[in-house]
């Protein structure tokens, strides 16, 4: 691929070849969702909801939502519901949050149902309980102190009253008096107004003492989000779009050609055509490597950005792609009498076309095969060589080792005549295909120099 931009035709041909693999990926992914929400899933959860009595600012609300789920609430219910568990261990589950109407929302998550809506209930209850502790011990001494208080205040309402009547009906004439009398009945009205306000306050006080648990929770019908489902979904999505990403970061990073022109170019001579070659199933890939049975199955055993290359039917078929392939072999003054084959020694589809190529010549021209070392390229001097053709396994060698092969024929003496681009096409033994690379005992190929 590589510094190509990414084109849907990419993704579809990704999607063709290494669909077996990418669903292996999902599946693989889908299992480690569902081991990961034995981890993490949170199970079951419901809420319930305690209302405060009251004027409350925001910062209170706050206040109260805090202790809601702090450790000395939490321990009380712990022991309430007699799981064995201490309130630290609680603290997890439950979350508290305060809303704009003076309500503490408590949320308690659990494995079951049963025991996350036991769990909200008695943590708002032991709430409600703690709290009530706070504002006094004895809450009926407290109520009576408050009681006492709001009478006094109300007397001293009743006394104001009285003595703003006594003051309006003394001050009937304008006088000296009667502007001193008006200014002690504003004076009056002050206190009245700060009496009215200490009453109130003594009012409020009593109704925050108050919280109410506003029913029991739900019992839930279903796990919460995100449920062993979702996570199971989420990595199969996951591993399959990495296992797509992973073919496009190793088409980019790869260096080796495929292209047909491009390996010409590196090579520096005529493309002279693309031939298939059989490769045992059993026995080799394309790469070279040990072939296993889920490697097959998956479709490893191809790259999925090759060429593509419509494949010989049969034998005949494969025949006549050969020949036609040496048909082109030739200058001005004729047909080649001697051309050499060179092939690298980790090339099994180069190794089996340039046998094939040798068996469809049939003498015309005459063609050796040289095979060379891939690492460090050599050709030896082949007397009355017109010149050699590299026969190349597509996507075997990047531009530069195609390049050193090249360089090699160049110290032989040998100029390049063309390439020939080997395409592994996978077939089995009973076929009567010969398998690609199939080499003699001490590694070279039948007709080798």
């Amino acid at each position: 691929m590589g510094d190509d931009t990414v084109r849907l035709s990419t993704i579809g041909r990704i999607l063709r070849n290494r669909w077996r693999l990418l669903a292996a990926l999902a599946v693989l992914g889908a299992l480690v969702g569902t081991g990961a929400s034995l981890l993490f899933s949170p199970g079951y959860r419901t809420s319930t909801s305690v209302l405060l009595q009251g004027s409350r600012d925001a910062g209170e609300l706050l206040t109260e939502a805090q202790v809601a789920t702090s450790t000395v609430v939490l321990d009380r219910a712990a022991q309430a519901l007699g799981w064995g568990v201490s309130g630290a261990a609680l603290s997890g589950n439950v979350k508290a949050g305060a809303s704009q109407a003076n309500i503490i929302d408590i949320t308690a998550t659990a494995d079951t149902p049963d025991k996350a809506q036991k769990l909200a209930d008695q943590v708002a209850n032991a709430y409600v309980a703690y709290t009530a502790q706070l504002f006094g011990a004895n809450s009926d001494a407290a109520s009576q102190v408050a009681q006492e208080q709001a009478t006094a205040l109300r007397h001293q309402v009743q006394e104001t009253n009285d003595r703003i009547t006594e003051l309006s009906q003394s001050a009937q004439k304008l006088s000296v008096e009667t502007v001193d009398v008006r200014t002690q009945l504003e004076q009056l009205r002050s206190d009245l107004a700060d009496a009215m306000l200490k009453l109130d306050q003594s009012d409020q006080t009593i109704s925050q003492t108050k919280t109410v648990v506003m029913g029991s929770a739900q019992l839930p019908t279903s796990p919460a989000a995100p449920t062993m489902t979702q996570f199971a979904g989420g990595g199969a999505v996951a591993f399959f779009l990495l296992g797509v990403l992973g073919h496009l970061i190793g088409a980019r990073a790869d260096r080796r050609l495929r292209d047909e022109q491009e390996i010409g170019s590196a090579v520096g001579g005529p493309v002279l055509g693309s031939v298939d070659v059989p490769v045992d199933r059993r026995t080799h890939q394309a790469t070279g490597k040990a072939r296993h049975a889920w490697s097959r199955w998956l479709g490893l055993d191809r790259a999925w950005n090759e060429p593509e290359l419509l494949p010989s039917v049969d034998r005949a078929s494969r025949e006549v792609r050969y020949r036609r392939v040496l048909s082109r072999l030739g200058d001005e003054r004729g047909t080649f009498a001697l051309v050499v084959l060179l092939v690298a020694d980790d090339d099994p589809a180069g190794r089996g076309a340039a046998a094939q190529l040798v068996a469809a010549s049939a003498g015309r021209p005459e063609l050796r095969i040289v095979v060379t070392s891939a690492a460090r390229p050599t050709v030896g001097e082949v007397e009355g060589a017109d010149g050699v053709v590299v026969v190349q396994g597509s996507g075997t060698r990047t531009g530069w080792e195609l390049v050193d092969l090249a360089t090699a024929c160049g110290d032989a003496g040998l100029r390049v005549l063309g390439t020939v681009v080997a395409h592994p096409a996978r077939t089995s033994a009973r076929t009567g295909d010969e398998p690609a690379g199939a080499a003699r005992p001490d590694g070279v190929l039948a007709g080798s120099a």
